[in-house]
């Protein structure tokens, strides 16, 4: 994904934008031959975009490396990533691109609203076992491990079945997460986080969100993204803050944070190489950052994922 330039068409899709194009509020629609909606979809595709819904969502990345943002955390995706988002918080998974490349059926998900498990537990009480971990999903849950894969068996199970088949399947999904060990789950966005929403909103944070992803190692600047959108840098860094509940320098911060880790992980290159890399000045600040981000050095970090 590259950057956009203020001085390009970057005005004539953000006219676009702001007339409506992109809906803060994702419309799911129901399935009338199947308790839940089961769904699959390209990137990048008009769905893909950060948003919210009332409706629950288990999502699985099938394809490809990228960041993904849910609630105010942002962290690294790769193929296999599996997590439940809570009903009205605010998501999306940007995958690493070359240009003009598109995955096709990056994601598989289902949809479902809270009140049809409401209902269907009080005449099917076992049901009832999943209620905890939707509540817990108001700061969405990112499953690791075998219940990664094993609810990844069952979602694309109930993609190539009907009837009772998918029902099956659905019911075996919800035992995999609702029995998941503590290990195998990461809580996502902060207790507090409480973003103000409005159509507006998801649209400014969507261009946002595509210069950020599309340029966190190199210059970021918030001057260029109050341009984006046609705003003085004190009204956005408001209106920011208001929308997605983090300041536009957390973002950024995080952002490449959560790439440090990924290279920490996956790499043997020296750290000092991957703070610039990530985007960080200088080695001390980078150091500093991911101690009180991380509760450990980088060098400790690594030590321990890398076993």
């Amino acid at each position: 994904m590259s950057a956009a330039d203020p001085s390009d068409g970057a005005s004539a899709r953000l006219a676009e934008r702001l007339l409506g194009m992109r809906a803060s509020r994702e419309v799911v629609p129901p399935d009338p031959n199947h308790s839940v909606r089961w769904h699959e979809h390209d990137y990048p595709t008009a769905a893909a975009r950060w948003n919210y819904h009332p409706e629950y969502e288990i999502h699985l990345i099938r394809k490809g490396t990228g960041k993904f943002i849910v609630g105010d955390h942002i962290g690294t995706f790769e193929a296999g990533h599996m997590s439940l988002v809570g009903s009205g918080l605010p998501h999306d998974w940007v995958s690493d691109l070359e240009p003009g490349e598109v995955i096709e059926g990056r994601d598989a998900l289902i949809q479902f609203d809270g009140k049809w498990v409401e209902q269907t537990a009080a005449l099917v009480p076992e049901l009832a076992e999943i209620e905890p971990l939707l509540e817990q999903s108001a700061r969405g849950i990112e499953f690791l491990g075998r219940t990664a894969r094993d609810a990844a068996a069952s979602i694309e199970a109930m993609g190539t079945s009907t009837g009772l088949g998918r029902l099956h399947h659905l019911v075996e999904l919800f035992a995999i997460l609702a029995n998941s060990p503590l290990q195998d789950r990461r809580y996502l966005a902060d207790e507090w986080f409480r973003p103000q929403l409005d159509g507006q909103a998801a649209a400014v944070v969507d261009i946002v969100l595509e210069y950020v992803f599309g340029n966190h190692a190199g210059s970021v600047k918030m001057s260029e993204a109050a341009a984006l959108v046609g705003m003085s840098e004190p009204t956005f860094s408001k209106y920011f803050k208001r929308a997605t509940g983090q300041n536009f320098s957390d973002l950024v911060r995080k952002l490449r944070l959560a790439h440090a880790r990924r290279l920490l992980e996956r790499s043997d290159k020296p750290i000092s190489d991957i703070c610039y890399e990530v985007g960080f000045s200088n080695l001390s600040n980078f150091n500093r950052h991911f101690l009180n981000d991380a509760g450990e050095t980088p060098r400790s970090y690594r030590q321990r994922v890398q076993g």
